[in-house]
């Protein structure tokens, strides 16, 4: 908690204090809930986990899945409608707004129509990705690359390479590559 705690302090230009963080910011109670009721659901205990991830989820309008793997160094800035499923997986040093959405695409069922369970479907999101206000990732084959940046009201169900910027345009969703050009980087 303490690299999560560093996380929203050095993420957030408003914060002034370790101790404002702690006591005022709704990303820092769901992370520290969702930390505890994810060794709970490792350790298979039945249903505290979730009632732990709905409280939270009720107190401070971000849905965590206790069965979501998440690195150090997390933040949810503002954080309302922030919602991470089951399977997906967080890398080290990211970042989220409000309103993110890493979720499902449509799952495959058994036989008998039921949800098959236990495998990935929601996204990976790998170190040191930021995703902006209210966008959209879904799907258990749809990695974000390492440091890469997803601009607001993006709807994103593929994969993208390291460091991409991926921004929306009225003709679609645009995923570019950003190089190291001299002393900046450039897109």
């Amino acid at each position: 908690l303490v690299e999560d705690v560093k996380a929203a302090y050095n993420g957030d230009p408003a914060a002034l204090s370790y101790a404002e963080v702690k006591l005022a910011y709704p990303g820092l109670v769901a992370i520290a809930s969702h930390r505890i009721a994810h060794e709970l659901y490792n350790l298979d205990v039945p249903l505290i986990p979730r009632i732990m991830s709905e409280y939270t989820h009720s107190l401070t309008g971000i849905d965590i899945h206790p069965g979501a793997i998440i690195g150090k160094g997390f933040f949810i800035d503002h954080g309302t409608g922030v919602v991470i499923g089951e399977t997906c997986h967080i890398g080290n040093n990211v970042k989220l707004y409000q309103g993110v959405t890493l979720g499902a695409k449509s799952f495959p069922l058994d036989e008998h129509g039921r949800p098959i369970k236990h495998i990935q479907r929601h996204p990976t999101v790998e170190d040191g990705v930021i995703v902006y206000s209210n966008s959209t990732i879904l799907g258990g084959d749809t990695v974000i690359g390492q440091g890469t940046t997803v601009a607001g009201n993006v709807f994103l169900m593929k994969s993208t390479p390291p460091r991409s910027l991926v921004t929306r345009t009225e003709e679609g969703t645009v995923i570019r590559t950003r190089e190291v050009h001299g002393h900046g980087m450039g897109i």
